[in-house]
């Protein structure tokens, strides 16, 4: 290990991140009105399902009493489909409310649970009719598939989304190219929108009520026209009124690659330094699929990524030519300095990790010697933006230490192989003495992140100033 440390040509003013910022109380608000939205309509399903006797009908210990949980599991798996749907479809409330973080771990968690209440409903269902009829559960079944208006499309809809839940699964979806379970996952969609027609064609609880079939109809509605305005619209309108277009292509160490992207008034997305977007190059087949990459340095009159070449998707960015048309959804994200409490920054990056910390670092005020960037690659020809942070030691005093070499066998991953003597805490407490007063920013693949964010907790680095998010879902 290496430190670079210079004094610096021209310091930039101590930092007063401690003081407090309006972003966060807009944050505040945001998070309030989506978690009242939430709440709301949640009360509103149960409320739906008691005034249609639900209670009553669970007292009988009857045939009825498991269609009647069976109507239950069927409502809140229907309201958990749409909310899945709006948070595919990147509504700002939510993005705003939760930022991208919260966003990835609720449609894990809203997608499984989702998906099992909506088997636990066909399930019930067909037993308890099956009860009550006096015929067997599977004849039942088929009845329900054949016979009910809309049972065949929401057939169709279950298997589809049983293919998405499948290839959700980690050790599935390790095994995937991220092109292919990019494109499996659209399919995510078209299960909801085959699955769901069938109760508001003929669900009780759907149509008991002008209210109850309004509210059903209002929300199936909202979420079909969010994914056309917010994913496919707005997007669409924003990067053409811009005329987003490529501006240079860089190659950025052995493996990576940089691209400037300019336009007419790109400061009017209102991007900030942590944030990504969700980036389209239209050079050819394949440019509907869209791939997430930090900005690496500050927004301003150009974006700027920096992606390493690891697959398919991020092999075609090195052969992109200047004049290119760009699409871009964003900005996303809430790894930005409005997280800050503390008046010092630590910084760790693993491989093109390394980019939004940068732009922080760019955008960030601080003391010389006060921030640390504590960057991870395999080998030192792969580090990216060297020169940008080459340039942040001697004009900002940034303190950069570079961990290269292979993984430590250690409990502690994150570690380089020539470090592996050292505990995770043990290291972190000696590079850094003072923990209390810094806000630290994550950036890397999930488990390094994972192994990381302990060691810093048990380093002593107060938990609410550990920052970081995920793209994976």
């Amino acid at each position: 290990m290496t430190t670079s440390t210079t004094t610096p040509r021209s310091p930039a003013p101590v930092a007063a991140a401690a003081l407090p910022r309006p972003g966060r109380r807009l944050t505040r608000a945001w998070r309030a009105g989506a978690i009242t939205v939430i709440w709301a309509t949640s009360l509103f399903v149960a409320a739906l399902w008691v005034w249609g006797g639900g209670i009553g009908a669970v007292l009988g210990f009857t045939g009825e009493t498991l269609t009647t949980v069976g109507r239950l599991t069927g409502l809140i798996a229907a309201n958990l489909l749409l909310y899945q749907v709006l948070l595919m479809a990147r509504v700002p409330l939510f993005e705003r409310g939760f930022g991208r973080d919260g966003i990835t771990r609720m449609h894990r968690f809203v997608g499984f649970w989702s998906f099992w209440l909506m088997a636990a409903h066909i399930a019930l269902l067909a037993v308890g009719y099956a009860i009550t009829a006096g015929v067997d559960p599977f004849s039942q079944l088929w009845s329900f598939v054949w016979d009910y208006p809309g049972m065949l499309l929401a057939t169709a809809g279950t298997l589809l989304i049983l293919l998405v839940v499948i290839t959700s699964i980690r050790r599935a979806r390790r095994r995937l190219r991220y092109e292919s379970w990019h494109l499996l996952h659209l399919y995510a969609y078209l299960g909801v929108g085959l699955a769901l027609p069938h109760q508001l064609w003929t669900g009780a609880d759907f149509l008991s009520s002008p209210l109850a079939t309004l509210y059903w109809w209002s929300l199936w509605g909202i979420a079909a026209a969010s994914i056309l305005v917010f994913r496919i619209g707005m997007p669409l309108f924003r990067s053409t009124r811009l005329a987003l277009r490529v501006a240079s292509v860089e190659a950025d160490g052995a493996r990576g690659v940089t691209i400037r992207v300019a336009g007419h008034a790109v400061e009017t997305l209102g991007a900030r330094a942590g944030q990504f977007f969700v980036w389209r190059f239209l050079d050819g087949p394949g440019w509907t699929r869209g791939h997430p990459f930090s900005l690496s340095s500050v927004p301003g009159r150009e974006l700027t990524l920096t992606a390493r070449v690891v697959g398919d998707g991020t092999r075609r960015l090195e052969t992109l030519t200047p004049g290119t048309r760009v699409i871009v959804e964003g900005p996303y994200g809430e790894m930005t300095g409005e997280r800050r409490t503390g008046t010092k920054l630590l910084m760790i990056g693993a491989g093109a990790g390394v980019a939004p910390l940068l732009a922080l670092l760019e955008a960030e005020d601080y003391a010389p010697g006060d921030a640390t960037l504590l960057t991870r690659d395999s080998l030192a020809e792969d580090a990216l933006r060297r020169s940008a942070i080459a340039d942040l030691v001697v004009r900002r005093g940034l303190r950069h230490l570079p961990f290269v070499g292979p993984r430590s066998a250690g409990s502690s991953s994150w570690i380089a192989a020539s470090h592996g003597a050292w505990s995770g805490p043990d290291l972190l407490r000696h590079l850094i003495p003072d923990p209390e007063n810094y806000d630290v920013f994550v950036c890397g693949a999930e488990a390094w992140m994972r192994d990381l964010k302990r060691d810093l907790e048990g380093a002593g680095f107060p938990t609410h100033r550990i920052h970081s998010e995920s793209f994976t879902i």
